[in-house]
């Protein structure tokens, strides 16, 4: 009657990206589709080496791009301009995601699908679309190939869903079709999926529906239990798996559903398990999630124990242990981090590791704590160090937090004010143009930077060699016409990373590789202890690509909520307390480049929003700390210099009074993938500030016409007073090639200069 131990996704992209280079060889041409798929291949069976240990092993988590849209091509919910041209069903999963250019100037541009947050996560899935046309048609080839793929290994598969009503949730209707109302044709279909698993030999599909930890419209609440009893009659084994937060109210309707398995985020909800202990039927399986799928800290396994073997004791082998939710939100393997220090090594479980404290705690309620004794000391001693570790608390930071006062969030003058003189001071024509920040990181710069890094180049060298970049940068953008210039930030890995680097209280891996979105990596910083700025950390650069121009250059920042946000933050105290500590180094730094000299200064906060609690009646407390947190970092200029910020695909409407609140003086958002429709709030709020809507999609290939972009600012002059507009791309550069980036700004200039002659 022993607990059975399971995972609910492991990361795809692979312990040395492998995925990542496989993907952009075949975008690129330098491989063909089979080269890509064969990779594909040797990456699950490798994952699946990783899980043998496992008695039941996720299936279907492993994708080319993204698990969302997988679950789309399997529902055949493809748009028409996607699936309306030749090629094959792999051309158009890669339309779909990425977009396409034209091969030559008959051929249709084809928009990527949109881009958004995995709810709290920094996880970007492609968010499917709905309307009145939509129809649904099962193709399960894909998941059906990975599940015998998987018994031929002689791996036990659990494959993994999105369920039917996460699935429309997470959708768009493109035209203001009820997506409840297509559910009597998606039904069906998943019916259909859940059957063909089975007759295929699988015994239990973990089938995902993370909206129950969101506050449920009313029908959306009642639709529940008739969707799951149509599934109920496929006669699988079904694991209802939620994650990311607590239940609260929909705890009784998941009570009720004809589901043989929950899983519960125990690390999130672990006050709600009792209850879910007490309603499970005599047959249903319970899985907690009792290891940290969010986070990079060791589990205290002592503790954990203690909490688990009454339950163990009462439900016997009904009790599965999981991590809280997939393991894709972490790095893959602690083993590769050879050169990381050793003492806060110690204190971190990457994907792995993490499967290896859970095979820990399974032996230890299957077998006896006797079994795992030197595991469990190893795991105490750990757990004890860090919480006595003096490079953790620095009593000086938390007495400059505590100092902290409102007046210090405050700007000396009211918006309308400051417009005026920055009207006077800056000069700026109507529309001015402008770029988010980053440029292209070229193979030159990711190779000078890993010399320098390694010791082959010197620091005088590899400073003159930034140097030569900033001014090629600054060249090009006085040769397109930039209204205000950025310096590029050649000498940034990662918009957190760098900052990360220059701050104390950071630590660093090598390896440790999150997917963001596709081939999209990024490698979070880890925040151990309290934060500090030791010097300044961009004011040399900037003011050096200053002295190059006589127009105006930004000073570039990552804001305090972001850095928070990116990072793997430490648990033992309040999420806010960091992002204070954060917004005071910050401070510092906004307050030297204005002694610069530097009149325009702008401090992103790509990621204020995926940090809102997944629940609306929480998100007030969140909102206030964050914004107070950037408006300590951004708020102790004068009033001639002009502070921007800047948000990237996110659905901010329901936040825009908190926006507002922010008090920037300019504000750039995305909204060329939705065509503007991130502008609608602007119909009845009456933001006060300077806006610049994104006009350039940069995560596509996607060259924006003239035309496109002249026809995005039209739609964005109906909403926006004009004086108050600016052109922009939707986000940094850096990901794109020069031959993409010159000619968009181009257009973008040119389109500036037909609005103006327009306005003229």
């Amino acid at each position: 009657m022993m607990a059975r131990i399971h995972n609910l996704g492991f990361p795809r992209i692979g312990a040395n990206r492998e995925l990542k280079f496989a993907l952009e060889s075949y975008w690129k041409g330098g491989s063909s589709f089979n080269g890509l798929e064969k990779e594909a291949r040797g990456l699950r069976q490798i994952h699946w080496q990783h899980q043998s240990h496992l008695e039941l092993v996720p299936v279907g988590d492993f994708s080319l791009y993204d698990h969302v849209l997988d679950m789309s091509f399997t529902l055949g919910n493809i748009p028409q301009r996607v699936s309306k041209l030749q090629g094959t069903e792999i051309d158009a999963y890669f339309r779909f995601a990425r977009g396409r250019a034209p091969v030559d100037t008959a051929d249709d541009v084809v928009n990527a699908g949109e881009m958004t947050k995995w709810f709290d996560t920094n996880y970007h899935y492609i968010v499917p679309e709905f309307s009145a046309n939509t129809e649904f048609r099962l193709d399960n080839s894909r998941l059906l190939s990975q599940v015998a793929e998987a018994q031929r290994l002689g791996v036990n598969p659990k494959p993994v869903i999105v369920g039917p009503l996460t699935y429309l949730w997470v959708g768009k209707s493109k035209d203001n079709t009820i997506k409840l109302e297509l559910l009597e044709q998606l039904m069906p279909v998943y019916r259909q999926l859940l059957e063909e698993l089975k007759a295929a030999g699988v015994q239990w599909v973990q089938i995902d529906e993370p909206i129950l930890v969101t506050e449920l419209e009313q029908e959306w609440h009642q639709q529940f239990k008739r969707v799951y009893q149509v599934l109920a009659g496929a006669g699988i084994n079904l694991l209802l798996t939620t994650y990311f937060g607590q239940l609260k109210e929909n705890l009784e309707l998941v009570r009720e559903l004809p589901v043989q398995g929950i899983h519960l985020d125990a690390v999130r909800a672990r006050d709600e398990v009792q209850a879910v202990i007490d309603s499970l039927g005599n047959e249903q399986v319970l899985s907690l999630g009792v290891i940290d799928g969010r986070n990079i800290w060791k589990s205290d396994l002592t503790g954990l124990l203690g909490w688990l073997l009454p339950i163990h004791e009462k439900l016997k082998d009904r009790l599965w242990l999981a991590p809280s939710c997939s393991l894709l939100h972490v790095p893959v393997d602690l083993a590769s981090e050879k050169s990381m220090d050793p003492e806060i090594r110690n204190w971190l479980a990457f994907a792995r590791q993490k499967l290896e404290e859970l095979q820990v705690l399974g032996q230890a309620l299957n077998k006896g704590e006797k079994t795992v004794a030197l595991a469990l000391a190893d795991n105490r001693q750990a757990i004890q160090s860090r919480r006595d570790s003096r490079r953790v608390h620095k009593p000086d930071v938390k007495k400059a937090v505590a100092a902290i006062t409102p007046e210090m969030g405050q700007r000396s003058s009211p918006y309308p004010q400051r417009a005026e003189i920055h009207r006077y001071v800056l000069a700026l024509p109507p529309l001015p143009t402008t770029t988010i920040g980053s440029f292209p990181q070229t193979t030159e710069i990711r190779t000078a930077r890993s010399s320098f890094r390694s010791g082959k180049l010197s620091k005088d060298k590899y400073t003159d060699f930034i140097k030569a970049e900033i001014r090629q940068c600054v060249d090009k953008q006085e040769l397109l016409g930039i209204d205000v210039m950025v310096h590029g930030e050649a000498e940034r890995n990662d918009m957190v990373e760098y900052f990360g680097e220059l701050l104390d209280g950071f630590i660093f891996t090598q390896n440790g590789w999150v997917q963001s979105y596709g081939s999209r990596c990024v490698k979070p910083p880890i925040i151990f202890g309290d934060i500090t700025r030791p010097e300044p950390m961009t004011v040399a650069w900037i003011s050096y690509a200053k002295s190059l121009t006589s127009k105006w250059m930004k000073g570039m920042l990552t804001g305090p909520v972001t850095i928070l946000n990116w990072s793997f933050v430490r648990d033992d105290q309040p999420r806010s307390d960091t992002c204070f500590q954060l917004a005071l180094a910050i401070r510092q730094e906004v307050l030297d480049l204005e002694a610069a000299d530097i009149k325009i200064i702008q401090i992103d906060e790509a990621a204020l929003r995926e940090g809102l609690p997944l629940r609306k009646t929480d998100w007030q407390a969140y909102l206030d700390w964050t914004v107070s947190a950037f408006r300590v970092a951004a708020n102790g200029v004068q009033d001639r210099t002009q502070i921007h910020t800047h948000m990237c695909y996110s659905e901010f409407n329901d936040i825009i009074q908190a926006i507002s609140d922010m008090d920037a003086d300019v504000i750039t958002i995305e909204t060329s993938r939705s065509d503007m429709e991130l502008l609608d709030v602007f119909d009845d709020f009456r933001y006060p500030n300077d806006i610049g809507p994104g006009v350039y999609d940069i995560h596509s290939p996607n060259i924006p016409s003239v035309d496109n972009i002249v026809a995005l600012m039209r739609k964005a002059m109906q909403r926006i007073p004009l004086e108050r507009l600016w052109i922009n791309p939707d986000c940094g550069l850096k990901t794109r090639s020069w031959k993409e980036v010159s000619p968009a700004l181009e257009n973008m200039v040119r389109a500036a200069a037909i609005l103006r002659s327009e306005i003229a």
